[in-house]
């Protein structure tokens, strides 16, 4: 019996042995094959081909007798004894020529092979240590991965489109470097968490069954109701094509302003001494005043504005050239007001005019909340900054440059650039120059004013200007030259506005002399008084006088050392626009002038008027 269990054993030592050397084996697999450029496949293909080349012994061991084999399980507690390990381990160096072992025999021993995996297990559970790996966001945080590489774009795509790949501390990627399965299996587990955070994120908002279900009910609910609604889309598209196939234009839109106007001569007309003034044949009058803007663009940033205007409104004697009706004018006709063009460039907003272009048209804001003729003042002597009203205009260029709140604004106009004749033309006839710096903020606005222009009949009361009468004005129809200085504030205190401004202009008199010329006013306004749109405004001023002339010219008009400056008129109104509604509104209103044309022989001036402006 004991002779039948030693050749048993003798037999099942070949077996035992090869076990053995898969095991080593497998080890070596795990830690040599990274180092020495093998893959761990690479090294267990190689075993297994020298496990196949079985010896005739192991060939026997294979065909073990039914009493071997009940005896085998008793040879397994032969790996607790280390005497026993060494032994099979000293045989495994012997035999390793021809090593031998069943493939049964090798696949029952991998589980035993452990001890790198647990090593492996041990660094992936350390993530977040300072040995870790760390997540990189872009592709240029891995140093030893470069554009040439193949691979390149398939990082990039993972890095920066799906964030799921990590670099080492050192900031390396070792993209030549063999790959563990743990390592494979985190790279993959991190790009399909990404993946579903991604899909989770854009199907948050979509409709469920339960959300489907619900509206399938509403329709059924509300089928007459949709088919009402259906039947009106129906017809509203019907009418949107039958309009746009009939339509004005795809470009251009109609806007106009009409306003009825009523203006009454309260007092006035005579002097102080109950004398005819020269001012007696003021009238109660009624009348109008409309435009029609046909305003075109072309790419959604620019304007192209064609006006046509026809009024008859006349001013009043009274007025003596001190100011004058915002909307005034005596031509019945229709003629064309304006006609300009406007267009961004970089910071620029650059206006070419071809009609009657100028003074105000050239600056971001005026300042003055009553500088708007349909909804502002009555009057234009102060409720418009009168350093605007010496501009001449008529074609021009100009550019408003905005920089957040400040705006730097620049013009040039000529008032006869149409005629070729002598002394006219775009360059030798009159003109404006202007150029205004702004300041536009939530809590106030302001503007310093430059112009320099110059006008072949001179700047009197005769050609529209307001400087009152000056002995019969100074020198008409000779040609001078000005320069216009001009500041304007408005703070906004809520629902109160409290602003006003100044004028100095030097004019020459060209071959004769110098004048100079004062103006400064303030202004009172309470926005949305009683109601949304309503205005209530105050305004009272000097408005623009002589001051002082020089010598040489007084001397040419007669005048004595102490009658070398105008009086100084006061020139007060107040006004409430009550707006009935987005397109009509209603504006009574108080005109006062003391000394009427600067001059202090004329009785006060009181006049009254009502304005209704319809927009559309």
């Amino acid at each position: 019996m004991l002779s039948k269990v030693l050749l048993n054993s003798v037999l099942a030592t070949p077996a035992l042995v090869g076990a053995a050397l898969v095991i080593s084996a497998s080890a070596m697999a795990a830690e040599v094959a990274p180092a020495g450029g093998k893959s761990t496949a690479e090294v267990q293909s190689s075993a297994a081909a020298l496990i196949s080349e079985q010896p005739p012994v192991v060939a026997a061991a294979a065909e073990l007798t039914p009493a071997a084999e009940s005896i085998a399980p008793v040879a397994e507690p032969v790996e607790i004894a280390p005497a026993a390990q060494d032994t099979a381990i000293d045989m495994t160096a012997e035999l390793a020529p021809v090593p031998a072992v069943p493939v049964q025999v090798a696949q029952a021993a991998e589980p035993v092979t452990s001890v790198s995996s647990l090593d492996q297990v041990a660094q992936y559970s350390s993530e977040g240590n300072g040995n870790s790996l760390s997540q990189v966001t872009s592709i240029t945080q891995l140093s030893d991965v470069q554009p040439t590489d193949w691979a390149y774009q398939a990082l990039q795509s993972l890095v920066e489109r799906y964030g799921c790949i990590a670099g080492y501390p050192d900031g390396t990627y070792k993209g030549q470097r063999a790959m563990t399965r743990f390592e494979f299996a985190a790279g993959m587990n991190a790009c399909l968490d990404r993946i579903s955070e991604l899909i989770a994120a854009s199907t948050a908002d979509l409709a469920t069954k339960e959300d489907l279900a619900t509206l399938q009910r509403l329709q059924e609910e509300f089928a007459a109701e949709l088919a009402a609604l259906r039947g009106r889309v129906d017809a509203l598209e019907a009418r949107t094509s039958e309009l746009e196939a009939n339509q004005f234009s795809t470009t251009t839109k109609l806007s106009g302003e009409t306003i009825f106007a009523v203006g009454v001569p309260i007092s006035g007309g005579t002097n102080n001494d109950g004398e005819d003034d020269g001012n007696t044949d003021d009238q109660t009058i009624a009348g109008y005043r409309v435009r029609l803007n046909f305003d075109t663009s072309f790419t959604g940033e620019d304007l192209l504005r064609a006006r046509l205007q026809a009024r008859d409104f006349g001013d009043f004697d009274s007025f003596a050239g001190n100011t004058g009706w915002q909307w005034g004018g005596g031509s019945d006709s229709v003629v064309l007001d304006d006609l300009l063009y406007t267009f961004p460039v970089g910071p620029a907003q650059i206006i070419v005019g071809a009609n009657s272009i100028g003074d105000s048209d050239f600056v971001a804001t005026t300042v003055s909340p009553f500088d708007s003729s349909g909804s502002g003042s009555l009057t234009d002597g102060l409720g418009t900054p009168p350093q605007y009203n010496f501009i001449p205009g008529g074609t021009g260029l100009g550019a408003i440059f905005g920089f957040g709140p400040v705006s730097l604004d620049v013009g040039y106009a000529a008032s006869n650039a149409g005629d070729p004749s002598e002394k006219n033309g775009l360059f030798n006839g009159g003109y404006g120059g202007i150029a205004q710096l702004s300041l536009l903020t939530d809590f106030v606005d302001a503007a310093f004013t430059y112009s320099n222009s110059y006008d072949p009949d001179g700047f009197t009361t005769d050609n529209g200007y307001s400087l009152g009468g000056f002995d019969g004005g100074l020198f008409v129809d000779n040609a001078a030259v000005a320069n216009i200085y001009g500041a304007q504030i408005n703070f906004k205190l809520g629902f109160a506005e409290l602003g006003g401004g100044a004028m100095y202009m030097p004019v020459r008199v060209v071959g004769e002399g110098d004048y100079r010329v004062w103006s400064y006013h303030g202004t009172l306004a309470f926005r949305d008084l009683l109601g949304d749109g309503n205005l209530l405004g105050f305004v009272v001023g000097v408005p623009p006088r002589v001051a002082g002339v020089d010598g040489s010219l007084a001397g040419d008009l007669g005048l004595s050392a102490g009658g070398t400056r105008q009086d100084a008129s006061l020139l007060a109104e107040a006004f409430y626009l009550f707006r009935i509604n987005d397109n009509i509104s209603i504006t009574p209103g108080i005109v006062y002038i003391q000394d009427p044309g600067n001059d202090n022989d004329n009785q006060d001036t009181f006049v009254g008027a009502l304005r209704t402006t319809f927009k559309f």
